[in-house]
């Protein structure tokens, strides 16, 4: 009767711990969830938006100069390439237009009115800012009234830099500054001159 308990015991514990076995083999422990990066941000692409500041112009004409000092409102595209290391080449047209007039003389009124430039950028972005230098060709027009009515297109060169920030993955903000040499025309048989100095910030959009 003894033998017969302790086989009986033993065929149980044998059992018990096949089964225990085949459990532990059954049993696989789930891989931990993969953690997904946020990816870099990156400043390629196209963008857009506008911008406002004042600009404190310098003309000459008829002999006389004049301080054309006022604000200006504009809108601004552009198409930004970054590379691996965090250097960014771009290219930007504006197209503003600027609040300011001066009596260079007792009998004519001068003033400029929409402006615009084509603008070459580099810079180097530091994560979501980005220090940025840009120059090109830009234009304005230049308005006499009074004595003599007459106006001229002024060609010449810009000059710049600024910031741009990223607030979210497409929208950003700019502070900048720039110079601009409108160069020379001609106004009612005489020379005109005008160069102007720009700061402004904007608001834009990167798609």
């Amino acid at each position: 009767m003894k033998r017969t308990l302790i086989l009986a015991a033993s065929v149980a514990m044998l059992a018990s711990t096949s089964a225990l076995a085949a459990d532990a083999v059954e049993y696989v422990p789930e891989a931990p969830a993969a953690v997904e990066m946020p990816a870099a941000f990156s400043w390629s692409g196209p963008y857009l938006g506008v911008h406002g500041g004042y600009g404190w112009g310098d003309g000459e004409a008829l002999g006389a100069d004049g301080n054309f000092d006022g604000g200006r409102f504009g809108a601004f595209a552009g198409y930004n390439w970054q590379m691996s290391n965090g250097f960014v080449a771009g290219i930007e047209g504006d197209l503003n237009y600027d609040w300011n007039d001066d009596a260079i003389t007792a009998t004519s009124d001068f003033e400029t009115g929409f402006s615009g430039s084509v603008r070459g950028r580099v810079g180097y972005a530091m994560d979501r800012t980005l220090i940025f230098a840009a120059g090109g060709w830009t234009a304005t027009n230049v308005e006499t009234s009074g004595a003599v009515e007459d106006d001229d297109t002024l060609h010449g060169w810009t000059l710049g830099a600024g910031v741009d920030h990223a607030f979210t993955d497409n929208m950003f903000g700019r502070l900048e500054y720039r110079y601009n040499d409108y160069g020379s025309g001609d106004i009612g048989g005489a020379d005109v001159d005008f160069d102007q100095h720009v700061v402004q910030v904007g608001i834009g959009v990167k798609f």
